[in-house]
């Protein structure tokens, strides 16, 4: 049984089309999803929370589960001297989800900076977290961008 919560209600709202796709309930990496669902890794994006200095807005850079974000890249399209990822705790107290849950797009009113490298302008569709443990979901890429305001930059580094 495929699971409907906010996220699916307003891509249904929108009338944005979308897929969904049930997995364990259980962390996985977006490695392991794309094996689970049998497809490109290229294609499953993962959501990384990374934290600026001070008090900025927090961010969340989307990346291809085959690359790691570059701090370094991402700090510099933001303009910032340095960013740093938030630990495990820290994302889940900053997005109120769970690690292998966090999803850009059950966060929209909350204030983050949304950066996605560019790899994603290679893909049509991209699957990303559907907002909680379990569930994924494939949207067209143009969708996630405009929802999201996100900015797309090349923030990526060596292959996993």
């Amino acid at each position: 049984m495929v699971i409907k919560n906010n996220v699916t209600r307003m891509l249904e709202a929108k009338d944005i089309a979308y897929s969904p796709y049930d997995l364990p309930n259980k962390k996985l990496s977006a490695l392991e999803v794309a094996d689970f669902l049998g497809i490109e890794p290229e294609l499953v994006f993962k959501t990384i929370v990374a934290l600026r200095p001070g008090s900025g807005k927090p961010i969340l850079a989307l990346v291809p589960s085959t690359y790691e974000v570059d701090l370094k890249s991402l700090s510099r399209v933001l303009g910032e001297k340095k960013v740093k990822l938030a630990s495990q705790k820290e994302a889940e107290t900053l997005t109120g989800l769970q690690t292998g849950g966090i999803s850009p797009l059950a966060l929209l009113q909350k204030g983050f900076t949304v950066v996605i490298d560019n790899s994603i302008e290679l893909q049509a569709e991209i699957y990303i977290s559907g907002g909680q443990r379990g569930l994924n979901i494939c949207l067209p890429t143009e969708a996630l961008i405009r929802l999201t305001n996100a900015s797309i930059h090349p923030i990526t580094r060596n292959r996993v």
